[in-house]
């Protein structure tokens, strides 16, 4: 076997892991690995920002299932990636992320840019290496994707010294296998099916582990079959149609939401995919006296109010169409309808709300119209996102993409590229304050050069809205939350970029049809009204998440 530069098979090593997109700024540290990636078939995406890159990757990973890749340089290139990174963590996102760094021989002494990545990266990454020696590529890498896309799903980090990458090697890339899925025992599972037959108000709670597992359509199969209601999270809208009458809506905002659910009344909860980062089981289990089963591809998180007495660990889809077998035609009559009533009943009235600027209700019912069922909503993180969260109704899952374990602002705009590197077929809207706007959107630029068409909403408002809503209710006023913006129609115009300003409420829809309409990307701007409360009615209760 002929010796080949370590960054020649390191990329054959990607290659075969079917990676498609690397998203990253090269460095002086990794120029043996662009040079190899130049002579791939994996497409390198420039971008801006690296943590524009990683929110990439990180979408794109949550889309697919399979690992996106970023790249950073040493110091301020890898510190750059932590942001994103860490919200892959969180989010259960499969992302592998790659550094540059210096030569191995300057590592124990202090350096010209040098700090300890892999330290920094070791509390936001499932599985993080050093690379000290080109023999070991195959196994790094293998590792490093095999891990990423084991459930649950995360976040894995990758050091590339620049001397270990220019050295010549031999090797191969090793097979790619699909992870194994394991099962619940028998017994386990016909002791949660008893625990279901003799529910009196049961009810389901859905997370994102559903979403990852692809079991949706298991998921609804199961309510149906046994017509147990199901309450989604917000990373979990969608698993249920909004439309289906077994369908609680989303929960977790606010400390009346699980009450108005039915969870206050039931006796067992079935925790399905359900992910703590979300939202504490305080909540919805203040007095634990719930039954609890737990239904997950790993054992649950130990918290003293969520011991499931049942723990059902496994392929979610498998052992849902086994429950829904075996706990078929028994009447169930758990579950409230009064959540999902309270917030449909408001966000149906928007469609006649004349104010200006626009309220939130109306701008997300004008975005539900213009959406088809397949079409994708993401959400930066803000006072829009607990409206989004809470209001727009979703039909199928990863249609609307909401950063709810990190959280960290900056992220639709580069979520918004990744989906429509996905998705080139659907259209792709992302909802954005006019805070975290400005944290990532010089990516306008990289969506302009790769022609994703899609279109960036600006809720302006001059403030950083969440903190004003939360100050104003804690102490009675506000402080530090105001700021002043560029002209974001100009902004985006010095890109080439196609953009409007809403002057009145008939505006938006206009230009919205429009915007989706074209083959590059746009943006519209509007003025957002946050003087009605997110809370909707003093029925729902105190806020219970963070934005």
């Amino acid at each position: 076997m002929a010796a080949r530069r370590a960054s020649d098979l390191f990329v054959e090593c990607l290659e075969a892991e079917g990676v498609k997109h690397v998203f990253g700024i090269p460095g002086e540290e990794t120029l043996d690995l662009n040079e190899s990636l130049a002579d791939s078939s994996i497409q390198f995406v420039p971008v801006r920002h690296e943590q524009g890159g990683a929110y990439m990757a990180d979408v794109y990973g949550r889309l697919t299932g399979r690992a996106g890749v970023c790249l950073g340089t040493l110091g301020p290139g890898a510190t750059n990636l932590v942001t994103a990174v860490a919200d892959a963590y969180l989010d259960r996102a499969p992302l592998v992320a790659l550094t540059g760094q210096g030569d191995l021989e300057r590592m124990h002494k202090e350096s010209h840019q040098y700090i300890d990545v892999e330290r920094i990266m070791r509390p936001i990454t499932k599985w993080n290496a050093r690379l000290s020696d080109p023999a070991i590529i195959p196994e790094v890498v293998r590792k490093a994707f095999k891990v990423a896309e084991s459930e649950k799903r995360g976040a894995t980090h990758i050091e590339l010294p620049e001397d270990v990458m220019a050295a010549e090697t031999e090797g191969e890339p090793l097979p790619k296998r699909r992870n194994p899925q394991t099962e619940p025992s028998a017994r386990e599972l016909l002791r949660a099916a008893d625990q279901i037959r003799g529910a009196i108000n049961p009810v389901a709670l859905a997370g994102n582990g559903v979403v990852r597992a692809g079991a949706a359509p298991a998921l609804r199969e199961f309510a149906r079959a046994t017509g147990i209601p199901v309450a989604e999270t917000f990373m979990g809208k969608g698993l249920l149609d909004a439309d289906d009458p077994l369908a609680l809506g989303s929960v977790g905002l606010q400390s009346g939401d699980y009450r108005m659910a039915g969870f206050e009344d039931a006796d067992v909860v079935l925790a399905i995919g359900y992910d703590l980062v979300e939202h504490s089981p305080q909540h919805w289990n203040p007095n634990r006296d719930k039954k609890v089963i737990c239904i997950d591809s790993l054992p649950a998180e130990v918290d003293a109010y969520f011991m499931p007495e049942v723990e059902l660990v496994g392929d979610i889809y498998h052992i849902l169409t086994r429950l829904a077998e075996e706990c078929r035609h028994v009447p169930h009559s758990g579950g409230s309808n009064r959540l999902r009533e309270v917030v449909r009943g408001r966000f149906e009235a928007a469609r006649d709300d004349q104010h200006f600027p626009m309220q939130p209700p109306r701008a997300l019912y004008e975005i539900r119209r213009a959406l088809g069922r397949q079409d994708i909503l993401i959400s930066d993180v803000g006072l829009h996102k607990l409206w989004i969260g809470r209001m727009f109704p979703a039909y199928e899952p990863n249609t609307v993409l909401i950063a709810n374990g990190l959280a960290g602002m900056g992220f639709a705009v580069p979520a918004a590229i990744a989906a429509k590197l996905v998705h080139p077929g659907r259209k792709v809207v992302a909802v954005n304050g006019d805070g975290g706007f400005l944290m990532n959107s010089q990516e306008l630029e990289t969506a302009m050069r790769l022609k994703t068409p899609f279109v960036s909403v600006i809720w302006e408002n001059q403030q950083y809205g969440s903190i004003v809503w939360k100050q104003d209710k804690k102490f009675g006023r506000h402080f530090g939350v105001d700021f002043t913006n560029p002209d974001f129609v100009k902004f985006a115009e010095s890109f080439g970029m196609p953009a409007w300003r809403c002057e009145g409420v008939d505006d938006f829809p206009r230009h919205l049809e429009h915007a989706l309409g074209l083959d590059v990307p746009s943006l519209i701007v509007l003025p957002i009204d946050y003087s009605i409360d997110v809370a909707i009615s003093e029925e729902l209760g105190t806020e219970t998440v963070a934005t």
